[in-house]
């Protein structure tokens, strides 16, 4: 059976915040300035009721194995979104979910009127990295916005 893609829910939280604090040590990532040690992990549903934000969570026989999300941070250009917290439980990678919630993350930034979307990440997610460039995400030399991930030493951004 297929994994459903469907909005967040508060039910949602905690399954989520163990996919990503779990993806991020798997990979050596889970260090201070990354979403690892953001309190608003724990509380995404509440994190994405911010206008024009949204995230989608991948749920298969009702266990959440990912999720993905556009958020409007602070201090990005006009017209600029970001993708955040991309993650996929292992049980997940490797079966094209990740493309699915990024198209649909695209979809969805296009469908809200955003003309970019930017992301940060890190070189220990390599594998993300590599979706994020066949995206057409190309990198940047520094950081745009105010995301407060000052881990993060990977910038990329796409036209919409």
């Amino acid at each position: 059976m297929n994994p459903v893609i469907r909005p967040i829910e508060a039910r949602d939280n905690s399954a989520l915040a163990k996919i990503i604090r779990s993806a991020l040590a798997e990979f050596g990532a889970n260090k201070p300035g990354t979403v690892y040690f953001d309190e608003s992990t724990d509380r995404l549903s509440d994190l994405f009721q911010h206008p024009g934000s949204f995230y989608y969570v991948a749920e298969q026989d009702g266990v959440i194995i990912g999720g993905a999300g556009i958020y409007p941070t602070e201090g990005l250009p006009p017209g600029y979104s970001e993708l955040v917290k991309m993650y996929l439980d292992p049980s997940a990678r490797g079966r094209g979910l990740g493309r699915k919630l990024i198209s649909q993350c695209l979809d969805e930034a296009r469908t809200a009127g955003y003309t970019h979307v930017y992301l940060e990440t890190m070189p220990e997610l390599r594998k993300a990295v590599s979706v994020y460039e066949r995206f057409g995400f190309h990198y940047l030399d520094g950081p745009l916005g105010n995301s407060g991930h000052f881990g993060c030493d990977v910038w990329m951004l796409k036209s919409l």
